[in-house]
């Protein structure tokens, strides 16, 4: 079937027209840089490429833009408690959210804008805002965007503004110098000591919307194909976004599309629940395959779990995913080149069109492994190498790749050298020299690779 996202905006999966026939346009909202990257950083990554990377293999042009927001309330906090400036907080910590994402696979983006470098784009626009009576000026505060005119506010959010109204102070900032208490900021008076730019209303620094807006549109122009983020940014930043661009009279994102978040020991992850997880901590102790894995087999729009025991599990079954592979070798089945077994990639393209239904596509090419196993065991090797190509191209364009991955073959005997030494003690083996040949395997075992004697062969694989 065609390809259905689910739009947040209009709460049901809709087709997905792109605005230019051929190419997609999408916008990601990236990192506010004031600290290490977490877990539901990786999940959103891992989302956002999964699609761009569907949508590539489906012979699409994909342009994505991911921001970095380089000035906030929390970089400006950090700077002032370690006696440091807001610029080297800001370097610092995009350089290990950047770090992290290669070592993930995540795919860079194609435009990467910093919210500093588009100051004056910011500024034309609330000066347009200001000019349509979109926004208003309170002296010594900033610039204020009155949403009583949109009677559509909320609608991102799935709530009517007499709702949010209700509600305020929940969400929003309270403030008696706003005519609204859900009119929010798009430019701030500097406080001293804040950094600051000039403007025809005073010194200040811009609204998170506000940078976004600039960025996004900066990037990709209006009516790009899809604004995506976490959940966690329905309400308020992407509904105060939609606004700017809508009170303007600019047609903004085609579709919203948002990702849960991620739960450890099932509670919503977050600083003040202490189950704040490292990102660098779990890429190192579960691999970055194991990672995206568990990612793809929660779909997108659900809270993964992503604690120790599912992170292992995950790992366990990359395990399994490169002992298939390295089997495959063995019985010289090539799994880069040949056949596909076209039912199954025509079913896992109708899991994908299915607003990215990775947990089914997952299932399918387990299941393809899994036969292909039992094919191996009947000698059937061409029924075995078309279901395992299948199945190592649909992980290939999720983003894992199956089999010897370059950090493991870095370090210690080459590829070459292991197979002399296996030689080797292949003979003394047959001369019953187990002496000699108990060495060679210890001697492997001290350089990280792990030997397999199979009814087939020796197998080995660097652990």
């Amino acid at each position: 079937m065609p390809l259905h996202i689910y739009d947040t905006m209009q709460r049901q999966k809709v087709l997905f027209v792109p605005r230019a026939e051929g190419e997609v346009a999408m916008y990601v909202c990236g990192p506010t840089v004031y600290d290490v990257p977490h877990l539901g950083h990786g999940r959103t990554a891992l989302t956002y490429d999964m699609i761009r990377r569907y949508l590539t293999w489906t012979g699409v042009r994909v342009l994505v833009a991911s921001n970095v927001t380089d000035i906030d309330d929390k970089i400006i906090v950090r700077a002032e408690q370690e006696g440091r400036t807001e610029p080297d907080v800001a370097a610092e910590f995009t350089a290990k959210y950047d770090e992290q994402m290669e070592r993930l696979g995540i795919l860079p983006p194609d435009s990467r804008p910093h919210a500093t470098q588009f100051i004056d784009k910011m500024i034309d626009i609330i000066t347009e805002l200001i000019d349509l009576g979109a926004a208003y000026v309170v002296e010594d505060k900033g610039v204020y965007f009155s949403v009583g005119d949109l009677t559509e506010y909320g609608r991102l959010a799935g709530r009517t503004l007499d709702q949010l109204l209700d509600d305020a102070g929940q969400r929003v900032d309270i403030d008696t110098d706003k005519r609204s208490p859900l009119d929010f900021a798009l430019w701030k008076s500097a406080k001293p000591g804040e950094p600051s730019w000039s403007t025809p209303w005073g010194v200040g620094r811009p609204g998170w919307h506000t940078e976004c807006v600039a960025m996004s549109l900066s990037a990709l122009g209006p009516g790009f194909d899809i604004h995506g983020g976490g959940d966690d940014l329905c309400f308020p930043h992407h509904q105060n976004e939609w606004a700017q661009v809508t009170a303007m009279g600019q047609q903004f994102a085609r579709l919203w599309v948002h990702s849960a978040m991620v739960n450890v020991a099932g509670e919503k992850m977050s600083k003040s629940l202490g189950n704040f997880t490292n990102l660098t901590e779990a890429i190192d102790a579960a691999g970055p395959r194991a990672l995206r894995l568990l990612a793809l087999q929660t779909h997108y729009r659900r809270a993964m779990e992503m604690g120790r025991d599912a992170l292992m599990a995950a790992a366990s079954a990359v395990d399994r995913l490169d002992a298939f592979y390295r089997r495959m070798a063995t019985a010289n089945v090539d799994l880069k080149s040949g056949d596909l077994d076209e039912p199954s990639i025509t079913a896992f393209r109708s899991a994908m069109d299915d607003d990215f239904s990775t947990p089914t596509a997952v299932d399918n090419a387990f299941s393809l492994i899994r036969s292909a196993n039992i094919d191996l065991d009947n000698s059937d090797l061409s029924a075995a190498g078309l279901k395992g190509r299948t199945a190592v191209t649909t992980f290939a364009v999720l983003g894992i790749d199956i089999g010897p991955q370059e950090e493991e073959t870095t370090a210690g005997p080459s590829d070459q050298e292991i197979e002399e030494m296996l030689e080797q003690r292949g003979q003394a083996r047959a001369d019953k020299d187990f002496a000699t040949a108990d060495n060679i395997r210890d001697q492997l075992a001290s350089a990280n690779v792990v030997i397999e004697d199979t009814a087939n062969g020796v197998v080995w694989h660097r652990g």
